[in-house]
């Protein structure tokens, strides 16, 4: 499996449930919005998101590399173990195409590290 890492670093927002959809929600290469009856959460670039808004901030992303057949099991298994047994807290993100992950730029080099044992991480 190849992992490449995405450039910049990302935030995870939470707004209400019924927000509109805010115009900073969709920059960066990599943007998700999921609304559920008690949340809208965001990942967007974290150098656009407005002060005053409720999130985690400073996160770097790693995308699995190709498209991955809804028939595969186990990819988000097989990387998040490792990085749990390295302390590195994740947030994944599964789109129809692939699977992002999510790490704290702090934990950057031990999730690379993690990550290695299992996929070629690519910068």
């Amino acid at each position: 499996m190849r992992l490449r890492a995405l450039d910049g670093l990302y935030a995870v927002a939470r707004l209400a449930a019924d927000a509109p959809l805010p115009a900073w929600a969709t920059t960066g290469a990599l943007s998700s919005i999921t609304r559920t009856a008690d949340e809208l959460s965001i990942v967007c670039a974290d150098a656009a998101l407005p002060d005053g808004i409720a999130a985690e901030r400073g996160f770097v992303a790693f995308r699995v590399a190709g498209t991955i057949d809804f028939a595969v099991t186990g990819v988000l298994s097989s990387l998040t173990a490792p990085l749990a047994a390295a302390g590195v807290s994740v947030f994944a993100l599964s789109t129809f195409d692939t699977d992002y992950l999510l790490v704290r730029a702090a934990d950057r080099a031990r999730a690379v590290a993690a990550l290695t044992t299992v996929a070629t991480v690519e910068d």
